[in-house]
């Protein structure tokens, strides 16, 4: 049986798979880079469109449940694939449902920014 890491090295050799795992979302999809610099563009926002620490986190969260989704999204499919690259009905049900997991996410994300947003246009803060 291997020895288990513990305590810092433990700690240390995850931030060194979760980098390895960042890298890979990063390089290849398109939509996990869309996603993070859409997120990146209306995280300074959200100081003018929440009125309170709770839609401030709101705002933030919705969108880093996002990212948490795809990245969700992207080791299933992986996974499916590592297992076999042949059509199988279960194999395709799980990675409509990554994506229709993502898309969840993502409308729950755009809702929250748009009622925010409507209210900071419409109403002036």
């Amino acid at each position: 049986m291997a020895h288990k890491k513990t305590g810092f090295k433990r700690l240390y050799a995850a931030t060194l798979n979760s980098r390895s795992g960042f890298a890979h979302i990063w390089k290849s999809e398109a939509a996990f880079r869309q996603e993070l610099v859409a997120a990146v563009l209306l995280m300074p926002l959200v100081p003018f469109v929440a009125r309170s620490l709770v839609e401030a986190v709101v705002l933030v969260g919705v969108w880093v449940m996002v990212l948490v989704t795809e990245l969700l999204n992207t080791a299933v499919e992986l996974a499916i694939d590592r297992i076999g690259l042949e059509p199988h009905p279960l194999s395709g049900l799980a990675k409509d449902m990554g994506s229709a997991a993502v898309l969840t996410a993502l409308t729950l994300a755009v809702g929250c920014w748009l009622a925010f947003g409507f209210r900071w246009l419409v109403i002036g803060g």
